[in-house]
This record gives C-alpha cells, sequence and structure tokens, in this order.
C-alpha cells in the first residue's frame, strides 16, 4: 500500500472513532428487549396455535393438522431457543469443512 493511503487510512480512523463512541453512549438500551419480547408474544404465538389446531381437528383435516404442528414446533424452538441458528449455522459450516473461528 502506498504511504500516502496509509496515512488517510489512520487519519479517517482517528476521526471516526469519536464518532462511534458517541453513537453507542445515545443509543437505547435493549438488554432485555429479547426477554421481553419473548414474554409477551410467547403465550400469544401459543395461544394461536392451539386455536389455529383445535380448527383443523374439528374440521377433519389431519393431513393439514400434522403439517401444521411440524411447521408450529420448527418455529418454536427457533423462537424460544434463539441460539439455535448460530449452532445450527456452525454445525453445517463445520460440516462442509469451513473454519468458524
Amino acid at each position: 500500500m502506498l504511504p500516502l493511503l496509509s496515512s488517510l487510512t489512520h487519519a479517517a480512523l482517528d476521526v471516526a472513532a469519536p464518532l462511534a463512541l458517541a453513537a453507542t453512549e445515545d443509543a437505547p438500551d435493549t438488554s432485555g428487549l429479547a426477554d421481553f419480547l419473548r414474554g409477551f408474544f410467547g403465550p400469544l404465538f401459543l395461544v394461536i396455535v392451539s386455536v389455529v389446531a383445535i380448527f383443523f381437528l374439528f374440521t377433519r383435516e389431519i393431513t393439514r393438522f400434522a403439517q401444521f404442528i411440524i411447521l408450529a414446533i420448527f418455529i418454536g424452538i427457533v423462537f424460544y431457543v434463539p441460539g439455535i441458528i448460530e449452532v445450527t449455522a456452525v454445525a453445517i459450516a463445520r460440516a462442509m469443512g469451513v473454519s468458524t473461528e
């Protein structure tokens, strides 16, 4: 890399560093947001799944009921175990031989 471009890169980083710190200081506190949303939408999700499942059972659509329950279980796992996406992605990457570290 040319010395001129190197000095410009360092100068740009020196200017951007205080801006990044100011942006993080003014950011809203979202530490409990995921827990709040999980606590709020979790029971709502279960009620909707229950109502739709009962509808499928009463209309005797067993195939649609089974498809819906499998889909609801998959969505529930992703919703209630948020780290499962990262674990699955790392496992797939390792199975393909990609370094994940």
